[in-house]
């Protein structure tokens, strides 16, 4: 398992990338289940679990409102999964990353695709 959060996007951008990750792999949110604003001034952060398998089908270049402050964590593999299924429908950008034993942390910039 590998977990997936979103800061900085609209609640239709998180659930355009969210719809990417449940398209490509099992996530252990249901399929009726979309973002929801939260009353207040605070930030949203959004986040899902997704089991990255080996077999995904990739996901057409897909338009964003705005761009979207994505953090993978997880073991090495599925983070790279998650990382590639996200790269065929946005444009990635790194924007750090830290690692240790088993898991790494990925924070990512995701755009659409120009």
């Amino acid at each position: 398992m590998a977990t997936v959060s979103l800061t900085g996007a609209s609640k239709e951008d998180a659930a355009t990338v969210f719809g990417v990750l449940r398209t490509a792999f099992p996530t252990d949110r249901p399929a009726d289940d979309v973002p929801q604003e939260q009353p207040g001034d605070h930030s949203a952060v959004w986040s899902a679990e997704f089991e990255p398998t080996q077999e995904w089908i990739p996901a057409d270049p897909i338009p964003l409102e705005g761009s979207v402050s994505a953090t993978l964590q997880g073991d090495y593999v599925a983070v790279d999964q998650l990382f590639e299924a996200l790269s065929t429908a946005f444009t990635v950008d790194h924007s750090g990353a830290a690692s240790g034993d088993q898991e790494e942390e990925v924070d990512l910039r995701l755009t659409t695709k120009r």
